[in-house]
């Protein structure tokens, strides 16, 4: 249900800002066209948000384009797809980002197009977005140490394993994790936290 409102929001977001800057369109067709670019195809976390574009393209009469890498480490294969959406002239991106910076050339590409651009779960060095839409991965970072820290007594040893290096919301979760436990448990040891 959160993911569903999630790309809801995603998508109101986009569509205000497709009728403020736009006048609404679609190139003519009376519908605007949303390109929806998740991080990975294959992951449930995906195919949940990927339904919920859905749901929100039929509540709002927008067509929703869903097309991203499957593996959620391929930043070429990204861009790539970025860069086609881009050419083809969409009316819209949503883009959870792989890479906080390799896509900026491309999504500069998208504003100089009259292209808006909402990104989604990790944030992308570059200011040009028409809204930004995720959780408060620091935080989230930190609640799993509080977390850990209780499962472990609130002593001991830990590692702590990294997901994908580049990413927005991981590195942020990192260093939520890192800074609650550095700060709030100093009898927890962190024994790698580069792996």
């Amino acid at each position: 249900m959160l993911r569903r409102i999630f790309a809801l929001l995603c998508s109101v977001c986009l569509v205000a800002s497709l009728s403020c800057s736009r006048g609404g369109g679609g190139g003519g067709s009376g519908k605007i066209t949303i390109a929806v670019i998740p991080k990975g195809t294959t992951h449930e976390f995906w195919k949940s948000v990927h339904a919920g574009a859905n749901k929100a393209a039929r509540e709002l009469g927008v067509d929703v384009t869903w097309k991203g890498p499957v593996r959620e480490d391929d930043r070429a294969e990204q861009v790539r797809v970025v860069e086609d959406f881009v050419a083809r002239g969409v009316d819209g991106i949503v883009l959870a980002p792989l890479d906080d910076k390799a896509l900026v050339p491309s999504l500069k590409e998208a504003t100089a197009r009259k292209i808006p651009v909402v990104i989604i779960d990790s944030d992308v060095a570059w200011e040009g977005r028409a809204s930004f839409v995720a959780t408060d991965n620091v935080e989230a970072g930190a609640a799993a140490a509080r977390r850990l820290a209780e499962l472990v007594g609130k002593k001991g040893r830990v590692a702590m394993m990294r997901y994908l290096e580049g990413s927005a919301s991981t590195m942020a979760r990192e260093k939520g994790f890192l800074g609650a436990l550095g700060k709030e448990f100093p009898d927890v040891r962190v024994v790698s936290e580069n792996q």
